[in-house]
């Protein structure tokens, strides 16, 4: 196994240890649990980010919980409705400041091969709640569940994707650890080339 393969199943695994306690956190510090989810999401993606580099540090868990307060905070302030982003202000902004971030492109070239590799009610469940914007209530009525049960089919649907997702898109880190690039998987099953996810601009960060 490659040293950036690592680096990824080790995140995964710490975050499996982590994540239902981060998650009960956020839920007692926001609105809605959906605000707590999506939270949970960008916690996740920063851990991706470093990698390897999160496998050196001391104290995981004080690490994400440090990430998850900052991104709550950002979370709060973002609750004041910002200016409309308008085709005049869109095309008058550098190149660099338009561009998806790279876990967006990570998910845009990803996502669609992994949802159809995921198990059927895995799937159900993120296109659902995640896609379609379904709430959690409204998803357990249609499926004859009660919510804690819908809750828990759509948190565990949510897990294997991450799961898969690191594993089959082959992330590959720097020696630093942070994400350089990654292998696009194309919807249709055909093999994608592994082409840098960002060759314009060099490095990610």
């Amino acid at each position: 196994m490659s040293r950036a393969s690592v680096g990824s199943v080790e995140v995964s695994q710490w975050w499996s240890l982590h994540q239902a306690e981060l998650r009960r956190w956020l839920v007692a510090r926001l609105p809605t649990p959906q605000d707590a989810e999506d939270v949970l999401q960008e916690v996740f993606l920063k851990a991706l980010r470093q990698g390897e580099r999160l496998t050196h540090v001391a104290q995981p868990r004080a690490w994400l919980f440090e990430v998850a307060r900052h991104a709550l905070i950002d979370r709060q302030r973002q609750s004041v409705a910002p200016e409309p982003l308008t085709e005049e202000l869109l095309a008058s902004l550098p190149f660099d400041e338009v561009e998806l971030a790279p876990v967006d492109r990570l998910a845009q070239t990803c996502l669609p091969r992994v949802l159809q590799e995921l198990d059927a009610q895995d799937r159900e469940a993120i296109e659902a709640c995640d896609l379609q914007g379904m709430t959690q209530g409204s998803f357990a009525r249609a499926k004859g569940l009660t919510l804690a049960a819908a809750k828990s089919c759509v948190q565990r649907a949510r897990q294997r994707m991450r799961e898969h997702m690191l594993r089959v898109c082959q992330v590959q880190l720097g020696a630093g650890g942070g994400v350089e690039d990654f292998v696009p998987r194309a919807p249709d099953g055909a093999a994608a080339a592994a082409t840098p996810a960002h060759p314009r601009h060099g490095r990610l960060r």
